[in-house]
């Protein structure tokens, strides 16, 4: 049996070997018993919106659902006063499929329906698993599915760009809380007036969440209910391709936050016991509700299950044009006990059998899935664990992610933020963090999401400005904690965004500063919007200082995208010294200086460098990013020759460098 890469470019993975090999092997053989050994691809396999669901057909309508312990099925709705009524009965098929066939005149675009579900011992009303549009009735708060065939489609304008996109730079999104009204924000409001601010900040990707509708605003979009469904909270399904449509046209990627690790609760509006059962989709016993997010696990064993999930994985890349996911929740789909509790201390701990061997077949064929469907898409998996191969390859043992959020490096700022004094940050474990990683995994860098915005935690700058953000962000107004957790903010994304191997993400808002935390209405704060939202003007506003940070985040992405495949180049750590607080490294022809000393400015501080003539192209220090412009960047800087070094091609830089600050340099010669 040949050896898989995996293990070869990581010999300590050999003691797993057999493990390693029988999560490829079960993969490759569920593979097989899904496509039944035949021609089919498993494109072919994945096709399950096509056949279930509601469809226009010639002479009518037909409608197709799965629910194998269902005794009738009947189609209610605005068509027959919510009536169960013979001409509306669903028939039984083969293998637990009920099938109807209407005439043209039996329904129309706009319809609501529901599905009237009856088994041994109880009936109930259902939305359909495989409908593509839901919708909430303002005054009663219940969701109905609606019929949704509009005379006029909506027709792409743009072809699909191929995101080979070097680097990955992700503006994280939210289109409820996209806009700066008190309101739920909309699809056609996001295209029209966030989508150009992301281009001019110079991201080239937007990550959206919350698409998979959800009946509670407040989950985040976490606990969906329809898996089909773009939620109908934020427009119709032609505004969210005319979105997606117009982010094509300006060259930006779009990325969907999709969740199959577990579904709603919900029984009305979700799928927990869709016809009756409790093991339709979901586990039985203790394994059915996630312990930590009061919701129901998915049975990946189950082969019907994997057609809906991988059905669901090729319905957005196709139907709406998505150009990938990013999958939440990774961690709790691996594990038995969900990641909960468990250390991770090395590597026998992803090797004791407490593993998912389902769940990591799901995500394996997900990923193969996804990128027979589209070859450029782009697959990001939301995991904490730090299971080996999550990001390499299907072929060579991995499970075919193109990237893995680096969770590690959040953690360790909100750590730094909360339990150190700024003399003890430490260069030395900076470069750890921000560069520890496999060598055969693309990773996403980030200094924080929307996670440590929600209510409970705080952003980086609420961390370090904290109240003072009340009363001192006036550019006039001195303060000194507002202009240490300026320089900070600054200096805290510029060493994470430019040591990534992969790409960068941030949180919409943040960089600017976003003051305060993400509150969603609910009963505990009077159902207001006034925190889930963004207050563009805040960054807008040429009197305050939240303005330097956006700016100085757009100048960031200018820099990094000013090498080809800036991630890919190597990295060289030219110098840290935890004494003096100071970290420098080399990336290309770019030489990036920092100074996290709160108190310590060096003159003539020296470093050993490529030889030749380096221009200062950033600096955190400038007046125009609310610095106090310590340093004549105008300058340009030479090295010395020192004869000890020729022979490495060497010479002596030699810089001012400010306290708290950082400064990239370009050699030009």
């Amino acid at each position: 049996m040949q050896i898989l890469k995996l293990i070869k470019n990581d010999p300590w993975l050999e003691p797993y070997e057999e493990a390693i090999q029988g999560r490829f092997d079960y993969a490759v053989e569920k593979e097989k018993s899904l496509l039944k050994g035949g021609d089919k691809s498993l494109t072919d396999f994945a096709s399950g919106y096509m056949y279930f669901g509601l469809h226009k057909t010639s002479s009518g309508w037909i409608f197709r659902e799965w629910a194998p312990n269902a005794t009738a099925i009947y189609l209610i709705g605005s068509f027959n006063n919510w009536q169960k009524t013979e001409d509306y009965r669903l028939q039984p098929q083969e293998n637990g499929v009920w099938t109807l066939e209407l005439s043209e005149d039996k329904l129309h675009h706009g319809d609501l329906f529901k599905l009237r579900m009856e088994w041994d011992g109880g009936v109930g009303e259902r939305i359909p698993a495989w409908i593509r549009r839901v919708v909430q009735d303002h005054q009663t708060k219940i969701f109905s599915a609606q019929v949704w065939e509009p005379e006029q489609p909506y027709v792409y304008k743009h072809k699909k760009i191929k995101p080979t996109i070097d680097p990955l730079l992700i503006y994280e999104c939210h289109i409820g809380m996209g806009t700066a009204e008190e309101k739920v924000g909309t699809y056609d409001e996001f295209r029209r007036n966030v989508l150009p601010r992301i281009v001019k900040d110079g991201y080239n990707a937007i990550q959206i969440m919350a698409i998979q509708e959800h009946p509670y605003y407040g989950s985040f979009g976490y606990h969906v209910s329809s898996f089909f469904a773009a939620s109908s909270r934020f427009g119709t399904p032609e505004e969210l391709k005319q979105l997606i449509d117009d982010a094509h046209g300006m060259g930006v990627a779009v990325i969907m936050d999709i969740v199959h690790s577990h579904a709603v609760k919900n029984e009305t509006e979700g799928l927990g016991r869709f016809d009756g059962s409790y093991g339709q989709y979901f586990h039985t016993g203790e394994r059915r509700e996630h312990p930590a997010w009061d919701s129901l696990c998915f049975n990946y064993g189950k082969n019907e299950v994997l057609h809906f999930l991988l059905s669901n994985c090729k319905f957005w890349l196709e139907e709406y044009g998505f150009d990938g996911y990013r999958f939440d929740g990774v961690t709790s789909m691996l594990y038995y006990s969900h990641g909960l509790g468990e250390a991770f201390m090395n590597y026998g701990d992803y090797y004791n059998g407490h593993q998912d061997g389902d769940a990591i077949a799901y995500l394996t064929l997900a990923n193969k899935l996804i990128h027979e469907v589209n070859p450029h898409a782009i697959t990001i998996a939301e995991e904490v664990s730090g299971m080996p191969g999550l990001a390499a390859t299907v072929d060579s043992g991995g499970y075919g992610f193109d990237y893995r959020m680096a969770m590690n490096i959040p953690d360790y700022w909100i750590k730094t933020i909360k339990e150190k004094k700024d003399e003890d940050w430490s260069p030395s474990s900076i470069w750890w963090e921000t560069t520890n990683r496999r060598s055969d995994e693309k990773t996403i860098s980030y200094a924080e999401s929307h996670d440590q915005a929600l209510v409970g935690d705080k952003t980086i700058i609420f961390r370090l400005i904290d109240a003072d953000m009340y009363w001192h962000m006036h550019k006039d107004d001195k303060s000194l904690v507002v202009e240490r957790g300026i320089a900070l903010h600054k200096m805290i994304r510029l060493v994470t965004a430019s040591t990534i191997n992969g790409g960068y993400l941030n949180f919409m808002g943040n960089e600017f500063g976003h003051p305060e935390w993400i509150d969603f209405p609910r009963e505990g704060n009077g159902w207001s919007h006034k925190y889930a939202r963004r207050q563009w003007d805040l960054a807008d506003n040429p009197d305050l200082k939240y303005r330097f940070l956006n700016e100085f985040d757009a100048e960031m992405m200018k820099v990094i995208k000013s090498v080809n495949k800036f991630q890919a180049t190597p990295i060289y750590k030219i110098w840290d010294n935890d004494q003096d607080q100071i970290l420098a490294y080399m990336r290309a022809d770019l030489l990036f200086v920092f100074n996290f000393s709160p108190d310590k400015s060096f003159a003539d501080y020296g470093f050993l460098t490529p030889p030749g003539k380096y221009e200062v192209i950033l600096n955190t220090d400038a007046v125009k990013y609310g610095g106090n412009g310590l340093s004549d960047d105008s300058i340009k800087h030479f090295t010395a020759f020192d004869p000890l070094y020729e022979s490495e091609n060497k010479g002596w830089l030699r810089l001012y460098i400010p306290a708290r600050s950082a400064v990239v340099l370009k050699k030009i010669n």
